[in-house]
């Protein structure tokens, strides 16, 4: 909407631009056509042209106003300037003519004005004032110069002033008005970034607050619980809370909203999870092999949810009590939007009929839940000691509700 919006606002600011500049340049050649008559004395071709141009861009700023489209009207308008200065410049003398200086205004007018043929056009105009130049060193053609001798003087003070009022008074007036409306509309976008960005911080920062409540609520609970089944399972929910917070919080403290790096997650998250189920002094080893990764809030939570579940396994099931272990995660990036994962222990392991039966826990449920939201696979890699999986996922596009079921 925003985008829509500023484009429709930059149409109507050049459309301003153009009308403003043929409007004064019709004017000017009224003006200019009156001086050649009654003061000059020049009453051959060379005001008439003046008054033509003008009669023909007063036409065409007539017709815009019904049709509407710009680009006609550029190209009218480009066309007959060109023609018009390129005509005068002929009849007055060539490339002596002063009358020329209008010629290097309008290559400047067109190329600011124009935008798909700004580079055509200014080639154009150059080649052309080289063009009158060489005709007239090789004396290949003679221009001629129907101002009076007695008039010359004055018509170059009314052509260099007809060139610096259609410059001063119109064309660069028009384009400082839409540099200054331009810099006004960067500024507010600017601000209304700011204001956005501000703004999904907050959002950040209260989810990451209200989770962590729920963290707390949670483990207020299980302490209200001798059933030890029950404190696991209050246990585990908090961790899966905790996890998502994270994820928040990381977002809330970057400039870039849109992603976090996925490493200091990783090593985050699975300290406080050694922590939280081994205690402070345990013999856990945590080996990370992380590149620069940065991932989107849509596949970071999905994917960090699947980490603690496979780490919370390996700390309960494969590192059993107070033992030495190691926990191993690597995530590689295998083009623009696939990734793998591999993460696991060196613990006891468990056998294929153990496997059967721990296939019905909630835990191995959202790790394979969690892998098919990422649109991936898991396998087991029984090539290494202890639990190992191996985790093939993409990069999550946003989604308006992302679901585990």
């Amino acid at each position: 909407m925003t985008e829509n919006y500023t484009n429709e606002e930059q149409l109507k600011d050049k459309e301003k631009l153009l009308l403003n500049i043929t409007r004064y340049a019709s004017i000017f050649s009224v003006v200019f056509f009156l001086v050649c008559i009654f003061l000059l004395n020049v009453r051959n071709i060379i005001p008439y042209i003046f008054l033509g141009y003008a009669l023909i861009n007063i036409l065409n700023n007539y017709l815009h106003t019904h049709h509407k489209i710009l680009a006609s009207t550029y190209a009218v308008a480009l066309i007959l300037g060109l023609a018009t200065s390129l005509s005068i410049t002929l009849l007055s003398g060539g490339i002596n003519s002063p009358f020329i200086f209008t010629l290097g205004l309008l290559l400047f007018t067109g190329y600011m004005v124009t935008k798909n043929y700004r580079k055509v056009y200014a080639v154009i105009t150059f080649l052309l004032i080289i063009a009158i130049y060489g005709l007239s060193y090789l004396e290949i053609f003679k221009a001629p110069n129907l101002i009076p001798d007695d008039s010359r003087e004055l018509f170059a003070l009314s052509s260099i002033l007809f060139t610096v009022l259609l410059a001063g008074g119109t064309i660069i007036k028009s384009l400082v008005t839409l540099q200054d409306d331009l810099y006004a509309a960067k500024y507010k976008l600017e601000v209304r970034n700011l204001e956005k960005d501000t703004f999904l911080k907050e959002v950040h920062h209260r989810v990451k607050n209200n989770l962590q409540t729920v963290s707390s609520l949670l483990s207020l609970q299980s302490r209200s619980t001798d059933d030890d089944r029950t404190k696991g399972i209050l246990k585990s929910s908090q961790n899966r809370v905790i996890s998502m917070a994270m994820v928040h919080e990381m977002l809330y403290m970057r400039e870039d909203l849109s992603k976090i790096p996925y490493r200091s997650y990783v090593q985050e998250l699975s300290e406080y999870l050694i922590k939280s189920l081994k205690g402070a002094d345990n013999k856990v080893t945590l080996n990370i092999d992380i590149a620069d990764i940065e991932l989107g809030i849509d596949t970071a939570i999905p994917l960090g949810l699947l980490i603690n579940e496979a780490i919370t396994n390996s700390l309960k099931y494969g590192i059993k009590d107070d033992l030495e272990g190691e926990i191993d995660i690597s995530i590689k990036k295998e083009d623009a939007s696939n990734y793998v994962l591999n993460i696991g222990d060196n613990g006891e392991g468990y056998t294929e009929d153990t496997a059967m039966k721990k296939s019905h826990s909630l835990g191995l449920k959202l790790i394979h839940n969690l892998a098919r939201q990422l649109k991936g696979t898991i396998t087991r890699d029984a090539s290494k000691k202890g639990t190992n999986y191996i985790v093939t996922f993409r990069e999550i596009e946003h989604q308006t509700f992302p679901t585990m079921a």
